[in-house]
């Protein structure tokens, strides 16, 4: 799926648990660390997606799910489900020499919505998850960040056997502006998980570039 972003770099070349993120300025001086957000619906992958790219054993929070619990999220299109996050999922990845990602994965449930906020302060970015099967679950996170501020992706995570979109239908449903790239994923997949990360940080750069050119000629960004 094609970035949309004029600013994006072509993506770059994944290696098998790995993916590379365009070499910036200066050498040698200690890693960038970054708080990344990983949201989306019940289901959605996130706790799949943390746990694949994560260089160490990840933090979980995984409970199973009470008859009470299925009763208040229904699980229409993910009926398999039988855990659930109730406070956050962890992990850490290396991109490169430069750049280390901590992630939190967040619950998608409603009644959890109040952790959003604490997990969020400190955040640069988010990787926002989309599972075609249920689409609309990913709407209150977009909406989340938007109003926020924070950078973002999109990243679709094609589960087996749920309906392939192209990027135009996903972006239209989910009213997606031009500039957020949309990008495709499998949870499961380190390397498509780090590929999904680099999509995001080059977006972050690309954004703080535009602020700093905005900055500078004294117009809006």
């Amino acid at each position: 799926m094609a970035y949309v972003d004029d600013c994006d770099a072509p993506a770059p070349a994944a290696g098998p648990d790995r993916a590379e993120v365009p070499a910036g300025t200066g050498g040698g001086a200690p890693p960038a660390t970054v708080k990344i957000r990983v949201a989306g619906g019940v289901g959605g992958g996130k706790t799949t997606f943390v746990g694949a790219v994560s260089e160490i054993e990840p933090l979980s929070t995984e409970e199973l799910l009470s008859g009470v619990g299925a009763g208040r999220d229904p699980l229409h299109g993910v009926e398999e489900k039988t855990t659930t996050t109730v406070a956050l999922d962890f992990g850490r990845i290396t991109l490169d020499e430069r750049h280390v990602l901590y992630l939190f994965g967040t619950p998608g449930q409603h009644r959890f919505w109040f952790l959003w906020e604490e997990l969020c302060a400190g955040a640069l970015g988010a990787v926002v998850l989309a599972d075609t099967r249920r689409l609309a679950d990913c709407f209150p996170a977009v909406d989340f960040f938007e109003r926020r501020g924070i950078g973002f992706i999109v990243a679709v995570n094609e589960f087996d056997g749920g309906h392939r979109y192209g990027p135009e239908e996903v972006r239209e449903a989910v009213g997606l502006g031009p500039e957020v790239p949309v990008v495709r994923c499998d949870a499961r997949l380190a390397s498509s998980g780090t590929g999904a990360l680099a999509a995001l940080v080059r977006h972050l750069l690309c954004m703080s570039a535009v602020s700093s050119s905005s900055s500078e000629s004294g117009e809006p960004p």
